[in-house]
């Protein structure tokens, strides 16, 4: 039986001030999808991805993985199935080596021997680190640790990549060498991002936060060319990036 990635059905949350911070939040990814989460500071973005392996619990609503209602018992399953990767890469690499790094999750599961050694290449292998296994993590570039910081989440196997604004910190380079290597990657994603120019590129489609509700979801390109949608989520298009209706069919 085959089920959507994710569903995301009237959920609402508050924090323990009482503050609320997400209100009958509703959506659904299909697997293989490639969406951009938008919306300015405070608009419930990261309140909201963390539901989405169960490191926060609604107060109402409901939300599921592959058809797994994201409760007990099902945690550690849903866990394994959706990688969280936080915006500062630092806070997933906490071991003296890479390779110890990429392993930690999938050990702490049981696996061993030659079969976790093939986890942790074919991980690093995927961000292109393959060659730096033995690096402490503190000696490698930014853009290096972040692309480690995904092959610590690669490793547990995951079907969904839930990213907290991947591209911050990075240069244009580094920006355009992270985008390539995800777009060689046969996962599901879900990308927290104020880099439009990455959400174009990235994901097709994108959904718009305000207030701790969504208020547009619909093509990426078609959402960033609504002018008044940017501007009242504080989202801008870089200089010379008019996208016109030429450039939303090449996108």
């Amino acid at each position: 039986m085959s089920h959507h990635s994710i569903v995301v059905d009237d959920l609402a949350y508050s924090y323990p001030d009482g503050t609320s911070a997400l209100t009958g939040v509703s959506f659904v990814l299909e697997p293989g999808e490639r969406v951009a989460l938008l919306g300015a500071n405070g608009a419930g973005k990261t309140t909201l991805a963390l539901h989405l392996n169960g490191l926060l619990t609604p107060e109402r609503g409901t939300v599921r993985v592959a058809g797994l209602p994201v409760e007990e018992p099902h945690l550690m399953e849903v866990r394994r199935r959706v990688g969280i990767v936080f915006q500062d890469p630092d806070d997933q690499l906490f071991m003296p080596t890479l390779a110890e790094d990429v392993a930690f999750g999938p050990a702490n599961l049981g696996l061993a021997g030659v079969e976790l050694e093939r986890c942790i290449d074919d991980a690093l292998d995927a961000m292109g680190l393959l060659e730096l296994r033995h690096r402490a993590p503190h000696h490698l570039s930014f853009g290096q640790r972040r692309r480690a910081a995904v092959a610590t989440v690669l490793s547990m196997r995951p079907d969904i990549l839930v990213f907290d604004e991947p591209t911050s910190n990075m240069d244009q380079a580094g920006r355009r060498e992270f985008a390539e290597v995800l777009e060689t990657l046969d996962v599901t994603m879900l990308t927290i991002t104020h880099d439009v120019s990455h959400a174009l590129r990235t994901c097709p489609r994108a959904i718009v936060m305000s207030g701790g509700r969504i208020v547009a979801d619909g093509p990426t390109a078609e959402l960033l060319a609504n002018e008044q949608l940017l501007a009242a989520n504080r989202h801008e298009l870089p200089y010379g990036l008019g996208l016109t209706p030429e450039c939303r069919r090449a996108a």
